[in-house]
């Protein structure tokens, strides 16, 4: 009679399959080479190994200190994300700037792995996206004021309220990760919201027409968040299976299971949730101003496209390529810099370098909190009046976040140059700006506390 002793003697890892193994092998009497081949069925395959780093493209130049500081720290979190077995290619843009831990993407990254979805690689702000709504020769200002009074910002809910449409509580509800009353809840409750951080609401005037136009940036919310953390756990359960020296940030799901396929699924409902969240924004403004818009098309920069076996997770980066946004029927795409900057337009195809993407922003080469301290000596006020001058720039909670005015971006002009040199995108169009409105640092008043 076999035991597990002897199993580990023939050199096989103990684990849960043991116990079936040698139920079948006792059963049979296996011995001998019939034993050894039904083993080796049976077992669990040896753990995969992180690879050495593989070469990438680096489409970013450093010319300042804070430049060239921002740009090691990026290559140094680059070289140990890409020990993650799964990664067959990548590419850094011009906006990049790291998040996180040590090994984590970092913004403007582009990840392509293999039959695998890496959770920390979309993060919590699924499917972040902008989308634009030409709205002819409307005053500016009179839809920034509809704006303030209809979408909301920062902590809390939308006063308004709004009803998840059947056809997405249906979708949710047949999806094992997104079937709970948690996901549906906040899946309304969130509808006609922006969030906070660098989410706005920009009205500008479109370069070759005039036009006033509006653009909304905003990622898919709780719903979103609260799908992440079930997708990092799942992960994990698959990283301490087969790739436990894999960082657990960078675990993965494996597309060619079921936990996989429908983690794929939960992703396409939640993207769509999002585009319905930017329409309703869009069209109930468009309802109070009475009138009907001229072109609206989109675009996600924070997301997981699928190219047969393949999964390209862009982690602040613009999908130039049409099979990556079919609901885009214009071929344009959407990149917006700063507040006092233009939006730019763009088209573009795909190049080895640029592996199908353009950059999503500025982007920055420190942190909000290191923005903030580098201010610290100056009137908040000033540095906004300064910073904003022309513009009808809004903070929706009333406190202006200084983390989010212009100076805590990188140069968009420089931004623009490198865009050129590595053909990640061009340029055909721009909304210039006229005003904004962002959610402003909610944290100085705690609303939750009262």
């Amino acid at each position: 009679m076999k035991t597990g002793k002897d199993l580990i003697g023939m050199g096989y890892k103990p684990g849960k399959w043991f116990k079936l193994a040698l139920e079948h092998v006792n059963k049979n009497n296996l011995s001998g080479s019939e034993l050894k081949k039904y083993l080796d069925r049976v077992s669990p395959p040896p753990p995969i190994e992180p690879q050495e780093p593989i070469d990438y493209y680096k489409n970013i130049d450093a010319e300042t200190d804070e430049e060239k500081s921002n740009k090691d720290q990026v290559l140094i979190t680059m070289n140990e994300l890409l020990k993650t077995p799964t990664i067959k290619k990548a590419s850094i843009m011009p906006d990049a700037c790291p998040t996180g831990e040590l090994g984590q993407i970092p913004v403007g990254g582009v990840v392509v792995a293999e039959n695998a979805i890496h959770p920390s690689m979309h993060s919590a702000g699924i499917c972040c996206s902008v989308m634009m709504s030409n709205l002819d020769f409307q005053d500016p200002k009179k839809v920034l004021d509809i704006a303030e009074k209809t979408t909301h910002f920062g902590w809390g809910l939308n006063e308004n309220k709004y009803k998840l449409p059947q056809w997405i509580k249906e979708k949710m509800l047949s999806n094992r990760y997104l079937d709970d009353d948690k996901s549906i809840e906040l899946a309304e409750k969130h509808l006609c919201t922006q969030g906070d951080g660098n989410h706005f609401f920009y009205v500008g005037v479109q370069k070759s027409t005039g036009q006033t136009c509006i653009v909304t940036h905003h990622g898919s919310r709780g719903v979103g968040a609260y799908l992440y953390k079930k997708g990092m756990k799942v992960a994990e359960r698959f990283r301490k299976q087969i790739s436990p020296k894999t960082l657990k940030r960078n675990a993965w799901i494996p597309y060619d299971t079921k936990e996989g396929q429908e983690y794929w699924e939960a992703l396409q409902i939640i993207r769509q949730w999002t585009k319905f969240n930017h329409e309703l924004i869009h069209n109930e403004i468009i309802k109070q101003l009475g009138i009907i818009e001229q072109r609206r098309f989109w675009n996600e920069h924070n997301f997981v496209f699928k190219d047969g076996n393949k999964f390209i997770h862009a982690k602040g980066a613009t999908p130039l390529l049409d099979k990556f946004v079919p609901d885009n029927y214009t071929g344009l795409r959407l990149i917006p810099l700063n507040m006092n900057q233009p939006i730019l337009i763009v088209k573009g195809e795909e190049t080895k370098n640029n592996l199908g993407f353009a950059p999503h922003g500025a982007g920055r080469n420190i942190s909000r909190t290191a923005h903030i301290k580098k201010h610290k000596d100056r009137d908040i006020q000033d540095v906004y009046n300064e910073e904003t001058e022309g513009l009808d720039a809004r903070f929706y909670c009333g406190n202006i976040d200084i983390s989010e005015l212009p100076s805590a971006y990188k140069n968009a002009k420089a931004v623009i140059k490198q865009m050129e040199k590595y053909n990640l995108g061009e340029v055909v169009d721009t909304i210039e700006p006229y005003g904004c409105i962002m959610a402003g640092d909610w944290k100085i008043d705690k609303p939750w506390q009262k």
